[in-house]
């Protein structure tokens, strides 16, 4: 099962730009429940705001 969230995640729009690797959708948005320690999936569920550049980890990437 995948992360519910991630038709919608603007990671996906990085990633088909060739901006961000397919590894974090791969360690996180698609593996079986690891989704949930994904920072943006934890932010989402608060409804609490979150930069779209923010990556799984929480990191911010300012290069996307």
């Amino acid at each position: 099962m995948r992360c519910k969230w991630y038709d919608i995640c603007p990671l996906r729009r990085f990633e088909r730009a060739g901006k961000l690797a397919e590894v974090w959708a791969n360690d996180y948005c698609k593996s079986d429940n690891n989704w949930e320690n994904c920072r943006r999936y934890q932010l989402e569920e608060q409804g609490v705001y979150h930069p779209d550049n923010m990556l799984p980890d929480g990191q911010v990437d300012k290069s996307l």
